[in-house]
């Protein structure tokens, strides 16, 4: 939870809680991946898996580690993990104004859809959502 509170900007309120998480740990077409820096974690994704698709719930990177590869990695394990499980397209939805989205098209998302004004921030700002797609 320390990470995920470093992460995620609670303007937007887009932190799981600890029993969401534990939901998810419960699933078994679901997997975290945490990424470590000796002994202290500094990233992790969550994602699951039907058939031929896997989405992207979460990555997280402790701010401080942001632009050193981690989320990277991260999203190339996720992919090699589903790959693995017989997926062959990739998903995720993030809110329109996330930085991350340089990092999701660098390892080749692309926009195939929009929510207009789906999330509201704490700040009451209706924001879009954007879903990104990967196919292998």
């Amino acid at each position: 939870m320390r990470l995920m509170e470093a992460a995620f900007d609670p303007a937007y309120g887009e932190a799981w809680s600890t029993a969401q998480l534990l939901t998810l740990f419960a699933l078994p077409s679901a997997r975290v991946c945490v990424a470590w820096d000796g002994e202290q974690a500094c990233g992790f994704s969550a994602a699951r898996i039907a058939g031929p698709e896997s989405e992207l719930l979460l990555l997280a990177v402790d701010p401080v580690r942001r632009g050193h590869g981690v989320g990277a990695a991260l999203m190339k394990d996720w992919q090699d993990w589903a790959k693995g499980q017989g997926a062959e397209d990739y998903f995720l939805e993030m809110r329109a104004d996330n930085d991350a989205i340089h990092l999701y098209e660098n390892v080749g998302f692309s926009e195939c859809g929009r929510r207009p004004a789906y999330y509201r921030g704490g700040d009451g700002v209706l924001r879009d959502a954007i879903t990104m797609r990967r196919i292998s």
